[in-house]
């Protein structure tokens, strides 16, 4: 049943719901005057949301009971011009420029975006009484578990976002008999770290192979009655346990992906098998290509070589193929779930898409049906705020990739991977850096050269280098190990050990002030330090009444005499395609 109608039997479209005010040049979601009851879903009764229901349906703190002098929707304003839903026969032409339901020109609909088991959706919502009691209803939709303390605390608008995007298995909903293990409480079948650079201009999805083999820590997990109990960890095992597996919850699969790449959430959303083909079908199918016949009857996908557009039950087999695709394995699953994303990015970003209000309210349908989120993300609002910053986003900048993996060597019949030691590590390290994996704009690489330039210019003498050392994050004992590494093997014989920085920093920094500029260089040069790691400023005075820069070990620090470069661009043999190119599946 659609949204306006669930729970009284009504059938009416939600679309027609938006209607063009000709005052503004805007949609709004109203209802005519003398319906006896508004179209809208009315707000169901808060849900518990307590300690004792970690799944329950969220009630959002940011909701707030309706402002006093605001008109309902069954009460429209006396004397206000509400225009029609439909021009009737025998009515003028509507005046020129104001026909259909595409906004008028000049005027941007408000994008919210949705991730769903690595599927994006972007949603147009109205404001006003209607748009009000809407995001009530969606907030209803929504199902939120706690993050059990395994997140950042959530994402941030001035900073670089890493959401965790979790496809499960679990066969929920009619229709899915056929697909998954029986039985299976879901585990993390498909599974992306989205990374959001700091200025919003480029993002990278990583994927990480189900069948990679990690190390998953003990996590502590909030019950259902409130207590916390804490499953035991699993060294050696496969990646898609950490879901699922003993009680495992996604914060567990949250602190694997941690303990895998040192890179730690801001937030997690799950969804299964009915995502996909829900919200397929609410955009109207995307278009995916072939180079070759596909018949898997394990998937259940028929298609003949070429380009198709796909949607629901066919969609879902799509992206569960592997046996007819590359090497039949997980790898080559991976590869054709990261073209059918990138398919469905370029359908989401589309002109036929953003200006449908009928699209738009079935995609808030179905993603907010089909979403749960942890519990630091459990309301539209918040889901709309991080929805705005990944709208900044352009598809040609956003890089699909996969961790870099190698057959397990300790197996004789192939069916997990490991690691690449060779490759693996410098991914994460560009990500944790916020290094694109695309080619950065014009801007930034002025900003780039400006922060490289610190480095070029006259180096002072070893010897004349005055520093004071504090540990801001770095292991225990940094500060004192940097400091008898630079007096013993450096020269730098004016260095100091001035104990613990007032907090603790991602990387490590030293700054110094103008005049002191050569010393820095020459105590960059000795640490391998990079110009963004130097930052211009003030000197302090050292335990000698003297002027001297402060170094500041982060938590990036690696050990003394261990470069602190982090590396500028992707390797060029990673594989890795962007979401505005078509790739044909093989």
């Amino acid at each position: 049943m659609d949204a306006q109608g669930r729970g009284r039997g009504e059938n009416i479209d939600p679309a027609d719901q938006w209607v063009l005010n000709p005052n503004t040049g805007e949609y709004e979601l109203r209802l005519s005057p003398s319906a006896p009851q508004s179209p809208i879903p009315a707000p169901r009764g808060p849900r518990n949301t307590g300690a004792g229901n970690p799944r329950a349906r969220s009630a959002s703190p940011d909701q707030a009971p309706e402002r006093p002098g605001r008109a309902s929707p069954e009460r429209e304003t006396p004397g206000r011009d509400v225009p029609p839903q439909r021009r009737r026969r025998g009515a003028p032409e509507e005046p020129p420029g104001r026909r259909g339901r595409k906004p008028a020109k000049g005027k941007k609909a408000k994008k919210v975006l949705l991730w769903t088991s690595g599927t994006v959706a972007f949603l147009v919502l109205a404001t006003g009484v209607g748009g009000y009691l809407y995001l009530e209803h969606l907030n209803d939709n929504i199902t939120s578990v706690s993050d059990d303390g395994a997140s950042t605390g959530g994402f941030k608008k001035d900073q670089a976002i890493n959401i965790l995007l979790i496809g499960t298995d679990k066969r929920t909903g009619a229709g899915n008999e056929g697909y998954g293990d029986k039985g299976s409480e879901g585990h993390a079948d498909t599974t992306i770290l989205l990374h959001v650079s700091k200025d919003r201009s480029n993002a990278t999805a990583l994927s990480i192979p189900r069948d990679l083999i990690v190390d998953i820590p003990d996590c502590p997990t909030q019950q259902e009655d409130g207590s916390e109990k804490v499953i035991p960890g699993s060294i050696g095992a496969r990646f898609n346990t950490s879901l699922g597996q003993g009680g495992r919850t996604p914060s567990c699969t949250m602190r694997t992906v941690t303990e895998l790449t040192g890179i730690k959430p801001d937030n997690f959303m799950v969804a299964d098998f009915n995502a996909v083909k829900t919200l397929t079908s609410a955009v109207g199918g995307v278009e995916v290509c072939l180079g070759k016949d596909i018949n898997d009857p394990d998937s259940h996908l028929n298609l003949p070589k070429g380009t198709h557009r796909i949607e629901g039950e066919q969609a879902l087999a799509f992206v569960r193929t592997r046996h007819s695709v590359g090497l039949g394995g997980d790898l080559s699953r991976i590869e054709l779930q990261q073209q059918f994303l990138s398919s469905l990015m370029r359908e989401l970003k589309s002109n036929d898409t953003l200006t449908s209000p009928s699209k738009m309210i079935k995609l808030a349908e179905a993603g907010t049906e089909a979403l749960t989120v942890d519990s630091q993300l459990n309301s539209i609002n918040k889901l709309k705020d991080l929805g705005m910053e990944l709208g900044k986003l352009n598809v040609k900048n956003l890089t699909f990739t996969t961790i870099p993996v190698v057959d397990n060597p300790a197996e004789k019949i192939k069916a997990t991977v490991v690691l690449d030691e060779s490759k693996a590590p410098e991914v994460f390290d560009l990500i944790r850096n916020d290094v694109s994996f695309t080619e950065v704009k014009q801007q930034q690489k002025k900003e780039k050269a400006a922060v490289a330039a610190r480095l070029k210019g006259e180096k002072a003498p070893a010897s004349e280098v005055r520093v004071r050392i504090l540990n801001g994050g770095a292991p225990a004992g940094s500060a004192q190990s940097t400091l008898s590494w630079l007096q013993v093997d450096q020269g730098v014989g004016k260095s100091e050990n001035a104990g613990n920085a007032p907090a603790e920093l991602a990387k490590t920094t030293l700054e110094y002030a103008p005049d002191q500029a050569d010393q820095a260089r020459r105590l960059a040069e000795i640490l391998g330090l990079s110009g963004s790691a130097m930052k211009p400023g003030k000197s302090v005075t050292n335990s000698q009444g003297l002027p001297a820069m402060t170094l500041t070990l982060g938590k990036d620090f690696k050990g003394a005499g261990v470069s602190l470069t982090p590396p500028d661009k992707a390797p060029d043999d990673i594989k890795k395609s962007t979401a505005d190119k078509v790739v044909c599946a093989e």
